[in-house]
This record gives structure tokens, C-alpha cells and sequence, in this order.
């Protein structure tokens, strides 16, 4: 009886296990099931945004989710190749990385992947050979999953998730899931950057219209620079835009544009063209960039005004001729993503559009010149034809009544009237050579530079200057002599219009039988104590070289007096 209820129970616990085990495969199934719908939707969810942004941001917290893991992050490798530029995370709170630090830039296991790109699953990550430990206050983690992500068989960046949930290692599966979701999320990330192409294509072809319409409707020069170099910065994110100029002669660079930043620290500055991003785009005449504006070791000239700007890209505006007439400068803030060539393939354009307001504003200007400088000669030749004759043959008619006038009061006021007239005429003979003088402003000449650089400082002060000069400035100068003239003029008039808040200027430029004189005084608050002296430092050594010397003084009414003088015979 025993061995029958025996024999009877066998097949109930075969049943028992079988049933167990179905239960079992039904439980993965389910389990497998939702995974796969949840990797549906993760990859439905990483594919439904177009900013690129947004599109990272949900594919590290759709790996996290995936995997169950308890930190995820998505660095993307930089144009080097060998560091990371971005680095995104889910599970770390803002004041935790703000505790931890700078984003790892790619050393250690991070950098593993960007040299092998290929799935790495660990035990533990502190026992590979290539981690280097984790900083300061940074979580502890274990576990350890990284997965390349490719667009198009390019290396976009890599997946890097840690610590699993339930102190659980990551298995093939999560592997797969997580390489599954990778490719998706190159789709995603192509779609992206393509939309983001195509918006910036569009945005690009609008700010062109509206820059052809300011030219072709007569806009001004700093009109039309202003709103390209806005333009170029809305368009590219550019924490700022800067436009400089040659200053003739003197291998300086003048800023006339300045927006973002600091921009009174900026505007009207004088550089040295060696040594500077903007320099170095003259010199090549294309496009310079750099990853790193302030700490860039080629870029030593100038004042220190970038240090906290990373990327940055210079970009000369020329004309057919070959010649640089200017250069924009565009830069972002430390950590930004570097210009791309999308991004610089445009801005070329914009350059052209920029050459052409700087030509068609100096073709107006010749043209006005030239209406200007023919009003002056009409004017001159009728007061020299006309007035001057008339004046002479009444002189000559009252000289002439003098003798027959007995009375003598009478006659000597006709006769003070004859020597009036004759001064009368020296006064217009004096103003007929000024107005005929002036058409010297068009040359090469010291007094032609000298009436430029005022002319350009107009715009950056908000007023004219006040100019006057004396003596053989063209002739009795050196050519050597008259560069540092011109270079000191426009550091001077720069730092009025940056520093001084000045309303009035006054500019006098005098050549004796021994020296050239140059004074520059403004009505400002003075120049402070604490201020950078480099400017004045910069005059000071080029009076020296030539044995001459620097005044500085404050006048009685307030302001400041700037005295550069240097002998003629060099």
C-alpha cells in the first residue's frame, strides 16, 4: 500500500515542477515584453525631438530607465577626437556636481571608449586598468556599462551607466538593450543635427535679405556693420561680436564695433595686429579659429579682455583688390562647442556683405568728398573772380577819390577804408588757399591720416573733435615720425571715448623748426588711479625711441592734457 501512494505521488511532483517552470519562462517572456516595450518607447520618445539638445538629454534618461541603473551619462567627443566636449548626467543632483566639480573631459575609463569604441561591461570599475579613481565628493560606483554611440559610422559620443539597481552586474541583455537604444539615438541625433542645419540654413538666408536691404536702401557703414555682426552672433551664439579695422601705418587694429561683454572696455581699443586672433586673420586673410581665445599661446598681444571666452573665430572682410578692410570676431563663452565649419562656411558670406557696406560707405564717402571738394572750388573761384576783383577796383576808386577830398578827416577814413579793403582781401585770398588745402585731406599725408583717424573716432565718441594743425607737417615730418603720430592719436582718442566720458575733445598737431607737437585734451573725469596703464605706457616708449617725450597733466577745468612731441631730425 505504501509503495503504491509512493508511485501514485511521482507524477504530482513532476507536474508541480513543470508547472513551476512554465510559470518561470511565462515571467521572462512577460519580463522580455516589457522590456522590449519599454525600449519601443524609449526609442519613440529619443526620436520624437528635433533639438539636439533635448534629444541627449532623453537618451541618457532613457538608458538609466532601460537598465535600471542608478547614474547615466553621455559625453560627446570633441573635434580633437581625444577629449570630451559635453558631458551629460541622470542621477546626480545640481548641487552634487557642483560639489564634484569640472565635467570629466575624457582621461581614465572615460577615455577607454573614445580610443576602443566598442561595448565595455565591468564588475567593478575601479579594478580596470585604465581608471584613475573618481574626484572629490563624488559618488561611489561599482558596476559599470559603457556603449559607443555612432552617427552615419562616425563616433558621436559614448553611453556610460554604473551601479545597477539591487547591487545587480549588468548582463548581456542590458548590453543589448543599451546597443539597440545607441543606434537609435544616432538616428535621433542625425535628424537633430539635420533639422538644426536646416534652421540655421534658413536663418542665415533671412539675416542676408535683411542686410541687402539696408545696403541697397543707403543704410550707414556702422549701421550695416552693426547689424551684421549682431546677426552673425544671434545666428551662431556667440557671446560676442567685435569689429576691427586697420589702422593705416601703424600694424594696429582699431575696434569700431564692440557688442556683448564689456563693450565701453572695448569699443575704440588699439591693438597690435601681431599677436591677436583678429591680427592673425589679416595676416592669412581667411578665417583663424582657436578653442581657447584666452589661453591660446599664439595670442599674446593686446590687453588680457578674454579671459573667460573659449572658442572663438576671426574672420577678415576683404574686397576684390586682395585688400582687409576689417575683421569680425566672434567668441563663446569657456566650454562651448568650438565654430564648426557649417558655421564658418556662412560667415564668409557675411564677410563679403560686410567688405561691400565698408565699400560702398567709402565710395559714398569719396563721392560726397568729391561734391564737397567741387562746391569748395566753385566757391573759391567765385570769390577769387568776383569778389576779390570787385573789392580791388573799388580800393583802387577810393585810393584814388582819397587825393581829391581836401578835407583831411575825410580823406584819412577813406584811406583807413582802402587799407579794410586790403585786409578784406588778404581774409579771402587766406580762405580761398584753406578751402583748396583741404582737398589734401584725400591724400597719403600726415595732416590726411591725422583728419581720418578724428574722423574715425567720431562714431565711438559720439561727437566731433576739434582739430587743428600748424606748420610743414607733410614735408618737415618723417615718415617714421608721422606713424608714431598717427598710432599715438588713435590710442588717445581711444581711451577718451572708452575711459574719460568725455564732451568735448580737442586735438592740435603742430610741426616747429625742431619737433612735432601733438596735443590731445577732453574735458573727461581724469584718468584713474587704478587703471591700466598699458595705453600710456605703449605712448610713452614710442616718444622714448624717437628721443622725444610724454606729458601727462590735468588742466584747471578738469580733464586730462596729453603732450607727445618728438624731433624732427630722427
Amino acid at each position: 500500500m505504501g509503495g503504491n501512494e509512493v508511485r501514485s505521488r511521482i507524477p504530482q511532483l513532476r507536474l508541480d515542477e513543470l508547472l513551476e517552470e512554465l510559470q518561470a519562462r511565462i515571467d521572462a517572456a512577460r519580463g522580455t515584453r516589457d522590456r522590449v516595450h519599454s525600449l519601443l518607447e524609449a526609442v519613440l520618445s529619443v526620436g520624437r525631438e528635433l533639438d539636439l539638445t533635448q534629444v541627449l538629454r532623453r537618451i541618457v534618461e532613457a538608458a538609466a530607465v532601460l537598465v535600471d541603473a542608478r547614474y547615466a551619462a553621455l559625453g560627446v567627443i570633441g573635434p580633437d577626437g581625444e577629449s570630451l566636449s559635453q558631458f551629460l548626467t541622470v542621477g546626480l543632483s545640481e548641487e552634487e556636481i557642483a560639489r564634484i566639480g569640472p565635467y570629466p573631459t575624457g582621461r581614465g575609463l572615460l577615455g577607454e571608449l573614445i580610443h576602443r569604441p566598442e561595448a565595455l561591461r565591468l564588475e567593478d570599475l575601479s579594478e580596470h586598468p585604465s581608471s584613475v579613481g573618481c574626484p572629490m565628493h563624488h559618488p561611489v560606483m561599482r558596476t559599470f556599462l559603457g556603449v559607443p554611440v555612432r552617427v552615419r559610422e562616425e563616433v558621436f559620443g559614448n553611453l556610460y551607466l554604473t551601479d545597477k539597481r539591487g547591487g545587480e552586474e549588468f548582463d548581456a541583455d542590458d548590453e543589448s538593450v543599451i546597443s539597440t537604444l545607441a543606434v537609435a539615438a544616432g538616428v535621433a541625433i542625425d535628424n537633430a543635427r539635420l533639422y538644426e542645419e536646416a534652421q540655421r540654413q534658413q536663418r542665415w538666408l533671412s539675416a542676408s535679405a535683411e542686410i541687402t536691404r539696408a545696403l541697397l536702401s543707403g543704410g550707414s557703414r556702422s549701421e550695416v556693420l552693426e547689424l551684421i555682426a549682431q546677426r552673425a552672433r544671434d545666428i551662431t551664439g556667440a557671446d560676442l561680436a567685435d569689429v576691427s579695422v586697420p589702422v593705416a601705418g601703424t600694424g594696429s587694429l582699431r575696434v569700431e564695433l564692440a557688442l556683448g561683454g564689456d563693450t565701453a572696455e572695448r569699443l575704440g581699443l588699439v591693438v597690435p595686429a601681431e599677436g591677436t586672433l583678429s591680427g592673425e586673420a589679416v595676416a592669412q586673410r581667411e578665417p583663424v579659429t582657436t578653442l581657447d581665445l584666452a589661453g591660446d599661446p599664439r595670442l599674446s598681444g593686446g590687453p588680457r579682455l578674454f579671459d573667460d571666452l573659449g572658442a572663438a573665430v576671426a574672420v577678415p572682410l576683404g574686397r576684390a583688390g586682395g585688400l582687409v578692410e576689417g575683421v569680425l570676431l566672434l567668441a563663446r563663452r569657456g566650454g562651448e562647442q568650438p565654430f564648426s565649419g557649417q558655421e564658418i562656411g556662412p560667415l564668409l558670406g557675411f564677410a563679403d556683405q560686410a567688405a561691400l557696406a565698408l565699400e560702398l560707405a567709402e565710395r559714398r564717402r569719396d563721392a560726397e568728398q568729391l561734391a564737397m571738394l567741387e562746391d569748395r572750388d566753385r566757391i573759391a573761384r567765385d570769390l577769387h573772380d568776383l569778389a576779390i576783383q570787385r573789392l580791388f577796383a573799388t580800393g583802387m576808386t577810393l585810393q584814388s577819390a582819397a587825393r581829391l577830398i581836401e578835407h583831411s578827416g575825410a580823406s584819412d577814413r577813406v584811406l583807413r577804408a582802402v587799407g579794410d579793403l586790403d585786409e578784406t582781401i588778404k581774409i579771402i585770398r587766406s580762405t580761398i588757399f584753406g578751402l583748396r588745402a583741404r582737398e589734401d585731406a584725400t591724400g597719403h599725408g600726415l595732416r590726411a591720416r591725422v583728419v581720418r583717424v578724428v574722423e574715425q573716432a567720431q562714431p565711438t565718441l559720439g561727437f566731433a573733435p576739434r582739430l587743428s594743425m600748424e606748420g610743414l607737417l607733410d614735408t618737415d615730418v618723417p615718415a617714421e615720425a608721422a606713424d608714431h603720430v598717427v598710432a599715438v592719436l588713435a590710442e588717445a582718442l581711444s581711451n577718451a571715448a572708452r575711459h574719460a566720458r568725455a564732451r568735448r575733445v580737442e586735438v592740435s598737431l603742430r610741426a616747429t623748426a625742431t619737433q612735432v607737437v601733438l596735443v590731445v585734451q577732453d574735458d573727461g573725469v581724469g584718468i584713474p588711479e587704478q587703471g591700466r596703464r598699458s595705453g600710456l605706457r605703449n605712448m610713452a616708449e614710442r616718444a622714448e625711441g624717437l628721443g622725444g617725450e610724454l606729458e601727462l597733466s590735468s588742466p584747471p577745468d578738469g580733464g586730462t592734457r596729453l603732450l607727445w612731441a618728438a624731433p624732427l631730425a630722427l
